[in-house]
């Protein structure tokens, strides 16, 4: 019986169902979410004043840096979305592979660090956070969507040194 067990009849586990079930992929959910609410907060109240006080070329860098922001956080929203109705069963990890395609985690990286130590605080964490988050999902992304490796049958790796054993002794 216990030789059964042992030669593989339990089910497999998928990494990928557990990834998207799982706590870690809830608090990354809730985490994007509220930096982009909180975001569009920002750029709709203090961060319109804060941008009003900037010099142009600054100001410049302003609108440029905060439509990176905007463009990546809902790119990163759409793909957390899209791996929330997988969890929430509403389709596939396979279907939610195909949707991905649309959705680009490399979209709007940052200008240079010299030019964004010139925007207003609160900004650059902003930016600072989205690239975190970025990172982190890009990460969850390969886990989730790369395919595994072909499994090789390398059977048990003593048999060629037993042969060689018995092919010894047998002269």
């Amino acid at each position: 019986m216990m030789s059964d067990v042992a030669q593989g009849d339990t089910a497999l586990v998928v990494l990928s169902e557990r990834l998207t079930n799982s706590a870690a992929f809830g608090a990354l959910f809730r985490e994007g979410m509220d930096l982009v609410e909180e975001t569009a907060a920002y750029l709709d109240g203090a961060g319109r004043a804060e941008a009003k006080t900037l010099d142009r070329a600054v100001s410049l860098t302003y609108a440029t840096e905060s439509m990176r922001l905007t463009t990546r956080l809902m790119q990163l929203a759409s793909w957390l979305l899209l791996h929330r109705a997988v969890k929430e069963g509403e389709m596939t990890l396979v279907q939610a592979n195909r949707e991905k395609s649309k959705v680009k985690l490399t979209a709007a990286d940052p200008g240079a660090a010299d030019i964004l130590e010139k925007l207003p605080e609160q900004l650059q964490a902003l930016i600072a956070r989205s690239m975190s988050l970025q990172s982190r999902v890009r990460r969850l992304d390969s886990t989730l969507h790369t395919p595994p490796a072909e499994r090789a049958s390398i059977g048990n790796p003593l048999v060629p040194q037993l042969n060689m054993l018995k092919a010894a002794f047998e002269r």
